[in-house]
């Protein structure tokens, strides 16, 4: 078989080791690789690039993707979609492996529903938000990313008397602000699945000083909540807001101090997220569900995704997987509150 990989949307830590997971089990299925360059774009316009043993042997602890990334969305515009499935079909392609989050996999799931295409998905995603699995490699290392930041962050409020808020990565679910902020001992974490509540924060913080701590520490994910000022949203290929221009953590930092009189300040972790060397574990779980993916199109089961569920990886419905997110539930929410003093 002819197996095509890509990998699609915002890099993270994990891809490297997922497609050496998938080549690396196909070659025992005598399964020919070719790299699929930067995501769907590469089948819009075709390029490509054989992937062998060679290629694939020293990536597992490298970040990145070897293979390139965009966000393009083929199902955008017509011509797009056409030459992606003429593309398919020039190039011989058996099955597609998909490496990607709700949008590259959500592409790959119509394609197989509604053109029949032999897809199979990897699931990729920093923010953790994907459904039907417990954790996607990338996550690991940018809530470790995060963390280091915060624990570094601690030295310098310790150091002035400050208030620091932290900002950190996660669109529409607080996976990573909530692992950041109850691994590094914030005092307040704010996060897309709550309203914002900035009186209570505050009262929190005047609490925390008054009984003699001379710092203090938050956690925001970029997709928390705040008033915003004038001018439309700009969005991306798949309907996202761009989220870059919100400066949720300077918002935070000028409110704390508005409020509080206590002088705060502000940091980004932002594309750090995304880079340097995987962690153990999205090494592990990136060629864990890369061979799984490589299994897959071996027993051509196809409209499925590999799932971290417990401790196995099982194939999962790619539709089901990619129709909603999955979020942070209350019962995560109220453990961090109860850490909260």
């Amino acid at each position: 078989m002819k197996v095509g990989i890509l990998t699609g949307g915002g890099d993270c830590p994990g891809l490297n080791p997922a497609i050496r997971g998938v080549v690396y089990r196909g070659l025992d299925f005598g399964f020919e690789f070719t790299g699929i360059i930067e995501g769907w774009r590469g089948l819009v316009k075709g390029i490509y690039e054989p992937l062998t043993l060679k290629d694939v042997e020293e990536i597992h602890y490298q970040g990145g993707t070897m293979l390139g990334s965009s966000r393009t969305n083929p199902f955008k515009k017509p011509e797009d979609l056409e030459a992606v499935l003429n593309n398919i079909k020039t190039a011989g392609f058996d099955a597609i492996v998909a490496c990607g989050g709700e949008d590259t996999l959500g592409v790959a799931a119509k394609l197989y529903s509604l053109h029949g295409v032999p897809t199979v998905g990897v699931p990729k995603t920093m923010d953790n938000d994907l459904n039907l699995t417990d954790f996607t490699f990338g996550f690991d290392t940018a809530a470790a990313v995060g963390m280091e930041a915060l624990d570094r962050l601690r030295d310098t409020a310790r150091s002035h008397r400050r208030v620091i808020v932290l900002e950190v990565m996660g669109r529409h679910a607080g996976w990573v602000a909530l692992y950041v902020g109850v691994g590094g001992g914030a005092d307040w974490i704010t996060l897309p699945e709550e309203k914002l509540d900035i009186d209570a924060m505050c009262e929190h913080l005047q609490s925390v000083r008054a009984r003699g701590k001379k710092y203090a520490l938050i956690v925001a994910s970029e997709g928390t909540e705040i008033p915003m000022e004038g001018g439309e949203a700009t969005v991306d290929a798949f309907g996202h807001v761009n989220l870059g221009n919100r400066n949720v953590g300077e918002f935070l930092a000028s409110e704390i101090e508005k409020r509080t009189g206590w002088e705060t300040r502000s940091a980004v972790v932002g594309h750090v997220h995304r880079g340097g060397s995987p962690t153990l574990f999205d090494r592990v779980l990136g060629q864990r569900v890369g061979i799984k993916a490589a299994e897959m199109v071996r027993d051509r089961d196809f409209g499925k995704m590999a799932a971290l569920q417990g401790v196995e990886v099982v194939a999962v419905d790619i539709v089901k997987a990619t129709s909603t997110l999955k979020t942070v539930p209350e019962s995560m929410i109220e453990m961090a509150k109860a850490l909260r003093k």
